[in-house]
């Protein structure tokens, strides 16, 4: 995935429930379980750290530039926070877990397992970051806007939803650019961040299943965000 885009002048929303990726908090040090690529799919040879840097510095200017446009008097988040130990950033006083990427209120500011995210960048490819950056801007919007639900799904799925319109939107208006096997990424990316069979809906840190993320995330990115019920 390409950018082209003009530069312009005490709460954790986490995008995994706390095992992330792995889905069961036994090995937090393990890579994503991502799909198996489909026949005949090539890798968009995504692989360096400086790349990583790129692509996250893109995705947060992308996002900045987005939601400027769309929310009355829009502040950007205040930090970008990569870290490398549980327990190295916190947020309100909570130490944030390995593997994992969130939003944190009390301070404004997305923070992520840095090594992990260079994992799935490698893994999946450089799709993902965008929509992880994604998803996590989307949390600071909500905040911004005042909207609280009831239960977590229904914040996360929103998000989802959100982070699909903010990247089919640009991609419509020009500021992104998809690389042949993107949509196959986030189709992957989704399917390796639904929570683990069986976990209730209503459970307090439910995100939803691989199904139900899917949905939501295309859904924004089809219909913008009229179907995330802003």
């Amino acid at each position: 995935m390409t950018t082209r885009w003009v530069r312009l002048s005490g709460l954790v929303l986490a995008l995994f429930a706390a095992a992330c990726f792995v889905g069961t908090g036994e090995d937090q040090g393990a890579p994503p379980e991502v799909p198996p690529a489909s026949p005949g799919q090539q890798e968009d040879g995504t692989m360096t750290v400086e790349e990583f840097e790129q692509d996250t510095e893109g995705a947060v200017e992308v996002a900045e530039a987005y939601w400027a446009q769309r929310v009355r008097d829009f502040e950007p988040v205040r930090r970008i926070v990569p870290y490398r130990q549980e327990g190295e950033v916190a947020c309100g006083g909570q130490p944030l877990t390995r593997n994992n990427a969130a939003y944190c209120s009390a301070g404004d500011f997305i923070a992520y397992d840095v090594e992990w995210a260079v994992g799935a960048f490698r893994q999946i490819g450089d799709a993902f970051i965008f929509y992880l950056l994604g998803h996590e801007y989307a949390h600071a919007v909500q905040v911004r806007l005042g909207i609280q639900y009831r239960y977590t799904i229904q914040q996360e799925l929103q998000a989802d939803c959100m982070a699909g319109a903010y990247i089919g939107d640009s991609v419509k208006a020009g500021g992104l650019t998809l690389a042949r096997g993107d949509l196959d990424e986030f189709r992957r990316g989704l399917l390796a961040v639904g929570d683990d069979p069986g976990q209730p809906w209503f459970a307090p840190n439910a995100h939803g299943t691989a199904q139900q993320r899917t949905n939501a995330f295309f859904e924004g990115y089809e219909g913008s965000l009229e179907p995330c019920d802003l």
